[in-house]
């Protein structure tokens, strides 16, 4: 497969190319929008990485480090939920984001089609220092609950090492 040729215009990351249509069908990589595949920007910096797409702006590629700090830019949260977003994409997972949860990402099983399942986990991401409050807790498991997900809590610490928490509900 050919890289896919992606465009960078304000915040948005897109393409139309025939192998941006395969990949989101096969893969589920991005969102079809229009006449377009619209790549969050851990699916962007993921698929680039793995040399599967470039990226350009104003007819230019961009490297690797004009990308992070681009993506930093849009997401202030980008540093500590990239690396959480790769490591379940490299483990399977479908990973989408999850901002109308008010969380990170939702977390579809291995293989899973989108269009057929809903997603498993409810993910947030945060740095083995900071604290979270029991309110933080319970709001989190919340919205978890209330969307019947499981919450998934991924912790980075400094050497960038993740560990994962879930959160079931258990009935009596």
């Amino acid at each position: 497969m050919d890289k896919i040729n992606a465009y960078i215009l304000g915040e948005i990351v897109s393409s139309n190319s025939s192998e941006a249509y395969s990949l989101y069908e096969k893969s589920n990589f991005g969102e079809r929008k229009d006449s377009k595949i619209i790549y969050s920007p851990s699916e962007a910096l993921f698929l680039v990485e793995k040399d599967k797409m470039e990226i350009s702006s104003s007819n230019r590629k961009l490297s690797h480090e004009e990308l992070i700090r681009k993506f930093k830019k849009i997401d202030k949260k980008f540093q500590i939920k990239y690396p959480v977003f790769k490591d379940l994409r490299e483990k399977g997972y479908v990973v989408k984001t999850a901002l109308k949860f008010g969380a990170e990402f939702r977390v579809y099983e291995k293989g899973a089609k989108i269009s057929e399942k809903h997603s498993k986990w409810i993910v947030f991401t945060d740095y083995e220092s900071k604290t979270l409050s029991w309110q933080e807790f319970s709001s989190k498991n919340r919205v978890a609950h209330s969307t019947k997900k499981n919450l998934l809590i991924a912790i980075v610490d400094e050497e960038g090492d993740i560990t994962y928490y879930e959160i079931r509900w258990i009935k009596p």
